[in-house]
């Protein structure tokens, strides 16, 4: 049996009072056209929080201080033949306005009430920001213990 190795992701809740940014993913070969936030995944020798400082810079072109940025949930999920381990953070502060930084990977951004997400948001996107009022943790497509 081969050891396991999940892949380490980050996500990042901009927020402004009830609004949140999102961005509609384009040519990324998963769930293009829907509505998802600045993520991405953790790089070998990086820290989680360096890597959401980073793709915030690198997507949307803010700068988040450390300091900033909460981690507010922690999702374990099977997508297709990869686990994923997803850290979500969160933050009020930063520098800068968004913008489309990769224009190549993404149709536009919007801020939009996080208690009233386009219809065709991330379904577990849309799970995670209304669980996350009431716990830290949850799984998509893994056994769960009862």
């Amino acid at each position: 049996m081969s050891k396991f190795q999940p892949y380490l992701a980050v996500y990042i809740i901009v927020r402004q009072q009830q609004r949140i940014l999102l961005l509609q993913r384009k040519n990324t070969g998963f769930d293009d056209g829907k509505w998802s936030l600045p993520a991405g995944h953790v790089e070998e020798g990086e820290s989680a929080l360096t890597a959401a400082i980073r793709e915030a810079e690198e997507e949307i072109g803010i700068v988040i201080p450390s300091s900033a940025l909460n981690l507010v949930y922690t999702l374990h999920r099977k997508s297709d033949e990869r686990t994923y381990i997803d850290l979500w953070f969160e933050t009020e502060r930063f520098d800068g306005v968004p913008v489309n930084q990769e224009p190549d990977k993404c149709a536009g951004l919007m801020w939009s009430d996080v208690q009233n997400l386009p219809e065709n948001t991330q379904e577990f996107v849309r799970m995670v920001l209304s669980d996350m009022q009431a716990s830290r943790y949850g799984s998509i497509g893994l056994d769960m213990v009862c």
